[in-house]
C-alpha cells in the first residue's frame, strides 16, 4: 500500500460514498477557522458601531452616529455655501450684463447646462432639439420671444400655468377649437388648412386656398397677423416659416384647427429653482444658437 493510501486512512469518512469514492471528514484549516471567527466578531462590532438593524421607524443609528445621508447633505450644504457669492452675484446682475462678465458668463453657462439636463431635457431633449409638441431651442423660432429677458420670463412663469404677482397670466394663450366647438364648419376648416399649408409649402388641395385665405383673415389673423408671421405677445406661432411644433402635414394641421392645442410648461420659479438657477438656464438656452438681442 502506498504512503498516500496510508495517510488517507488516518481520516474518518462521512459515510457518504459515490461509485466507490468516499467523502473524508477532514477538519478545516486553523487559519481559515480563525479568520471566520474574526469576521463574525468584526460583523457584530460593525452592527453596533454603524447603522445596521432595521426597526419600525428606521435603522439603529450606531454608536458612532455615522450617516451617509447626513454626509451627502453636508457635502451639498458645503458646496452651496462655496457657490453662494457667485450665485448672489448672478441673481443680482442685469440679465443683459451677464454676457459682459466673462467669469459670470462661464459660470452661468456651466450651471445652466446642469439645470437644463436636470429639469428641461425630459421634454426638450438633452441636446435641446425638442420633439413633437416640445419646441426646438436651437433655432431662432420662438413662440414668446428669444431675448434673454423673454426666456427668463418663460422659465420663471411657465406656459399657461401661473399668474404673476398682479394676477396677470403672462404666458396664457389658447387657440380656439374651431371644429370641436363648432366655430367653423368642416369645409371652411379644410379651406383654411390648405391656405396655411400654402404659406410655406404645397397645399393638399390648391383649389381651396383662395377661400381659405378669406377664412384665415376673418378668424385667425387677429392672433397670427394678416401676414401669418404670428404674435409673440400672444404666443401665436409664425405660420409662414415651415417650422411646426406638432407637424405641418394636412391631417396634423387640421387636428390643430379642429381641437386646438394646449401644451404646457411648468413654472420653474419659486419652489423648484432659485433665481440664480433660472438666470443660469436662461443664459444657457439663450446661447444655444437661437437667442436674440435684448428687447431694449
Amino acid at each position: 500500500m502506498s504512503d498516500k493510501k496510508k495517510d488517507d486512512l488516518d481520516y474518518e469518512t462521512t459515510g457518504h460514498s459515490w461509485d466507490g469514492i468516499e467523502e473524508y471528514n477532514k477538519p478545516l484549516p486553523k487559519w481559515w477557522l480563525w479568520t471566520f471567527y474574526a469576521c463574525i466578531v468584526w460583523g457584530i462590532g460593525y452592527t453596533i458601531a454603524y447603522p445596521a438593524w432595521p426597526g419600525i421607524s428606521g435603522a439603529t443609528p450606531g454608536l458612532l452616529g455615522y450617516s451617509t445621508r447626513g454626509n451627502v447633505e453636508k457635502a451639498i450644504s458645503d458646496h452651496e455655501a462655496e457657490l453662494g457669492p457667485i450665485n448672489a452675484k448672478l441673481a443680482a446682475a442685469e440679465l443683459t450684463a451677464i454676457a459682459d462678465d466673462p467669469e459670470l458668463l462661464q459660470y452661468a453657462n456651466n450651471a445652466g447646462a446642469a439645470v437644463f439636463l436636470t429639469w428641461c431635457a425630459q421634454c426638450h431633449g438633452s441636446g435641446a432639439a425638442g420633439a413633437k409638441g416640445y419646441p426646438n431651442l436651437l433655432d431662432d423660432d420662438w413662440l414668446w420671444g428669444g431675448s434673454i429677458e423673454a426666456i427668463h420670463t418663460t422659465v420663471s412663469v411657465g406656459i399657461r400655468d401661473q399668474a404673476d404677482a398682479d394676477g396677470d397670466w403672462l404666458r396664457q394663450s389658447e387657440m380656439p377649437a374651431f371644429g370641436r366647438d363648432e366655430l367653423l364648419p368642416p369645409e371652411q376648416i379644410d379651406q383654411v388648412v390648405n391656405y396655411v399649408m400654402s404659406l410655406s409649402g404645397e397645399p393638399k388641395d390648391a383649389s381651396l386656398v383662395a377661400e381659405g385665405e378669406t377664412v384665415y383673415l376673418d378668424n385667425c389673423a387677429s392672433c397670427h397677423a394678416d401676414d401669418a408671421k404670428g404674435d409673440r405677445t400672444l404666443g401665436a406661432p409664425n405660420l409662414s416659416d415651415a417650422i411646426w411644433l406638432y407637424g405641418g402635414d394636412f391631417d396634423t394641421i387640421k387636428e390643430t384647427v379642429w381641437n386646438s392645442r394646449y401644451g404646457m410648461m411648468p413654472p420653474m420659479g419659486g419652489a423648484d429653482l432659485t433665481e440664480a438657477e433660472i438666470r443660469a438656464v436662461a443664459v444657457y438656452v439663450h446661447g444655444l444658437g437661437g437667442g436674440e438681442a435684448s428687447e431694449d
